[in-house]
């Protein structure tokens, strides 16, 4: 089967398509033929080394947490059987899906939402999990609350947006003024252009506060935050320790992990048609390096598919 390795770590140049074998299928897991995958910041994140002292990664190393796809073996005893298909995530540091195929555990996946084309429903297991524990898992979030989303037109903001609004949540979103009426769309109830407006200055009082950038924009975040309140950051940087001082915030860290019943729930809402994935760009597999290339540079409206098999019909909302 194809699959895109890298042997080292580095930028995209690293990215080689190759002929490898399929893997085997052990009790528990399911063999998936990928329909497609998605590109996450964390995928050019942990290639480039910034958690090798951490999570040494299995070099040669195949990257992809998402997976869309067909079953073919496996999976009997958990639901699961050939010809189904299915979406899931493996963990980012185990990787696999930028493959014709891939190996998953079977409490890992969900049965694909039929309203969605396979291939945009690739970019709903990671993105989707992590927005959906930021705002429930850790950041309890309920009906009336009011929550702030940074970069709310990326994967993970698109994502949270609706999540949050479909709780009855009154949504703030930051992004650029060229996203905002695409943001509204989503049901943001107010969009603040971060390159305009200090959103600092503007808020007080909210529930919580969903920071995926870190640095100046996660200290200023706490000023906008009631006492008792909530910071999830998905972040890979500390948390200014004096910036919660004496005012009862919480701080929560995302660390996404595959989770089918959360991912089911997520399916679920795409096939109501009441979860919208929009797609910034589509890449096949031997553009992968492209692909990385693109997220790593940032400001792409939506998710970024990596397309393994023959080109889908996406429908009218593929843009």
């Amino acid at each position: 089967m194809r699959a895109v390795r890298y042997h080292g770590y580095g930028g995209p140049e690293q990215l080689r398509l190759e002929k490898v074998d399929v893997p085997p299928v052990a009790p528990g897991e399911v063999l998936v033929r990928q329909e497609a995958s998605s590109v996450n910041p964390a995928d050019w994140k942990f290639q480039t080394g910034w958690f090798r002292d951490w999570v040494p990664l299995p070099l040669p190393f195949v990257p992809g947490a998402d997976i869309a796809g067909i079953v073919v073996a496996g999976g009997e005893d958990a639901g699961f059987g050939p010809g189904q298909a299915v979406i899931g995530m493996n963990p980012v540091h185990c990787g696999g899906a930028w493959a014709d195929y891939v190996v998953a555990t079977v409490d890992s996946l969900a049965l694909a939402p039929k309203r969605m084309p396979l291939a945009r429903a690739a970019g709903l297991p990671l993105a989707g999990l992590t927005a959906r524990m930021a705002l429930f898992t850790h950041g309890g979030l309920t009906a009336g609350q009011r929550v702030l989303i940074h970069t709310a037109a990326g994967g993970v903001g698109c994502l949270a947006v609706q999540l949050a609004k479909h709780a009855g949540a009154e949504v703030i979103a930051t992004c650029s003024a060229a996203n905002r009426d695409f943001v509204t769309s989503l049901g943001a109830d107010e969009v603040i252009d971060y390159r305009t407006e200090d959103f600092s200055a503007r808020l007080r009082g909210l529930d919580l506060v969903v920071d995926s950038i870190g640095g100046d924009v996660q200290r200023r975040s706490f000023a906008v935050l009631r006492s008792g309140g909530t910071l999830v950051t998905l972040a890979p940087t500390p948390v200014p320790p004096d910036a919660a001082a004496g005012r009862d915030i919480r701080v929560r860290t995302v660390a996404v992990t595959p989770d089918g019943d959360g991912l089911r729930q997520i399916a679920d809402l795409a096939e109501e048609g009441r979860l919208r994935l929009p797609v910034d760009r589509v890449y096949c597999l031997e553009d992968a390096a492209r692909a990385m290339a693109h997220s790593q540079a940032g400001g792409a409206r939506g998710k970024i598919i990596l397309q393994i098999q023959d080109q889908q019909q996406f429908g009218p909302d593929w843009g």
